[in-house]
């Protein structure tokens, strides 16, 4: 159970990081009316910070976790061969 749980959250983080790199694509940030009525609209900075903030908090949770796996395994000597 716990690693479906672990899956379903790496799932959504990576779902969230590629929300944040694409949503800078998909507005046209020149053009105020593309982005006026979506979620932290009206203003550019609103929009970017509630679709792209998700991403880079998931992103750098990502990269913690991995490093402290990285960082349990080498403690520990799992891995070498």
């Amino acid at each position: 159970m716990r690693k479906f749980i672990v899956g379903l959250g790496v799932v959504l983080a990576v779902y969230l990081v590629v929300r944040a790199v694409a949503e800078p694509f998909v507005i046209d940030m020149s053009d105020p009316a593309t982005y006026r009525d979506d979620w932290g609209g009206p203003s550019l900075a609103g929009v970017l910070a509630v679709h792209c903030g998700p991403g880079i908090i998931a992103a750098a949770l990502l990269v913690w976790a991995v490093a402290r796996r990285r960082r349990s395994r080498q403690s520990t000597g799992a891995g070498r061969g």
